[in-house]
């Protein structure tokens, strides 16, 4: 692929596998427009990021990119026709999941070689990247208590205690009106309890309204903590009302500041970075530069020892059988089988999400038809490492290397399940310019295009379009990209921290009834 990718400046198109039936537009193309080395004229304008058919396509033949299905030809299509959702069909088909057959163990770098950070090393071994206080609610209804509490701690407040990064509210919409008990409160119950004892906090209280279906002491339970120094329990009923439990919660704060504040970065070996993987208004361009520059900075980082953990299911359903061949075990690729099986069977029949079919108007306009070709991309991000183990939302992750959690393609709601997971990184692809930040941990903006680099540069951190632009090759910008991994973790600030997102992605995954 490299060699391709380096001669991508040098053409209106480009051609990803010598046996696809489409090359992909680099630039917007005029009609009558010959596609050198194809032997094709294009017969109608292609937006940049589109694909051409560079042969005649019966109707019914699959359409191939990167050599991997992404749907079928919805009509005779002529050489030269711009291909997208008007005549590519989005159907199934069979995909042998041959579980564990192309298994590599991953070769790791010496011991005494291995890339290192400056982290914050906690009590219990554990690395954090950033160092907040948060406040969580145990329900929408104390949602406005800790948002109060956090917005008292502002940066004049917070000036006296240098090493700390800020104090995090983390309000959301459940907790109450919901099934007491099952599934649904489960993954509500791992998830909160997975950001309260996050290796990014200092310290954390949680905070109920009293009378909810999720209970704090049943929730404390469930994720088999107790109440110390680091993690408070606050209930409004009980405390005296909204001014008294805010007053409460601020005293209780102000007193954990001293101790969260005696911390001092020191070298940690890169085995401890666990990355969230995500993308968000991806283009056509997502699986030529961005997404696969990732996936080479992730079988990096296994190679040091680290964690990163795809996720969106919805968005691998079609290219799913490339991940359960990698699987280290038949066991690893039926759990991720199983999963798919669930949104498919149980979760989403009958329903216009994009599992079925359809992905979002930005995804369209960006030259995707559909979900099996964003899959192709979004998987990418992964790498070409083994997958080493399958998780459900929210669930600690405890495997190095590429591991995966079912999460939807949501961002807010699939960050969210990573963070709970113990993800202490997020890098985020993006060829539509998603804005996107999630406390307590930074997330690394990367731009599948320069055009859109350039026009929202004070939101992306890094520019993989210089790949399309012939000005690097795909492992050079992963290199850059675990380099700035590394530099992130040590405490280097990126765009959406500067800019203060990530106050509003806390988002738990609702699965459940509303009663």
């Amino acid at each position: 692929m490299s060699e391709t990718l380096e001669k991508l400046h040098r053409g209106p198109a480009i051609r990803l596998h010598p046996d696809d039936n489409v090359v992909v537009a680099y630039r917007e193309i005029a009609p009558k427009t010959e596609i050198p080395g194809e032997g094709v004229t294009t017969n109608t304008p292609v937006p940049a990021g589109y694909k051409i058919a560079t042969r005649a396509i019966a109707k019914g033949e699959p359409i191939r990119k990167y050599n991997v299905t992404i749907g079928f030809a919805a009509k005779d299509v002529r050489p030269g026709s711009m291909l997208h959702s008007h005549n590519i069909e989005f159907r199934e088909f069979d995909r042998d999941p041959r579980h564990a057959s192309e298994y590599q163990p991953v070769v790791p770098v010496p011991e005494e070689d291995r890339a290192v950070f400056q982290g914050i090393i906690r009590p219990d071994g554990r690395v954090a990247t950033r160092n907040y206080v948060g406040i969580l609610s145990s329900v929408n209804c104390s949602a406005t208590v800790v948002r109060k509490i956090a917005a008292h701690f502002t940066p004049e407040v917070l000036a006296a205690y240098p090493n700390i990064d800020g104090v995090v509210a983390f309000p959301h919409g459940l907790g109450c009106g919901m099934e007491m008990s099952g599934e649904p409160m489960d993954l509500l119950r791992r998830t909160i309890g997975g950001y309260a004892t996050h290796a990014n906090l200092a310290g954390a209280i949680l905070i109920g309204l009293g009378c909810e279906r999720n209970q704090i002491p049943a929730l404390m339970q469930h994720n088999g903590l107790s109440q110390g120094p680091r993690l408070l329990n606050l209930v409004m009923q009980e405390t005296g009302g909204t001014r008294k439990t805010i007053e409460a919660g601020i005293a209780a704060v102000t007193e954990m500041l001293p101790e969260a504040n005696d911390v001092a970065r020191q070298p940690v070996p890169a085995s401890h970075l666990k990355v969230g993987l995500q993308c968000g208004g991806s283009d056509g361009f997502s699986s030529i530069t961005a997404n696969p520059a990732l996936g080479h900075a992730v079988s990096i980082l296994a190679r040091h020892g680290g964690t990163g953990i795809l996720s969106e299911t919805p968005e691998i359903y079609g290219v799913e059988h490339t991940l359960t061949r990698r699987a280290r075990s038949v066991e690893v690729g039926q759990k991720l089988m199983d999963r798919i099986r669930w949104w498919k069977d149980e979760y989403s029949p009958g329903r216009d999400v994009q599992i079925n079919g359809v992905v979002s108007p930005g995804n369209q306009m960006g030259g995707l038809a559909n979900i099996f070709e964003k899959s192709l991309g979004s998987s990418m991000k992964g790498g070409t490492g083994p997958l080493m183990e399958v998780y459900k939302y929210a669930e600690r992750v405890e495997a190095s290397g590429l591991v995966f959690m079912d999460t939807p393609g949501f961002d807010p709601v699939s960050a969210t399940g990573q963070i709970a997971g113990g993800a202490n990184l997020i890098c985020f692809t993006t060829g539509r310019g998603s804005m996107f930040g999630a406390k307590p941990v930074p997330s690394i903006k990367i731009a599948t295009n320069t055009p859109m680099y350039n026009r929202l540069t004070e939101d992306m951190d890094l520019n993989a379009g210089v790949i399309l632009d012939g000005e690097a090759t795909l492992e050079e910008t992963g290199e850059m990209i675990f380099a700035k991994m590394l530099e992130t973790a040590s405490g280097v600030p990126t765009k959406s921290e500067e800019l203060g997102l990530g106050d509003n992605e806390f988002v738990p995954w609702s699965i459940g009834i509303m009663s």
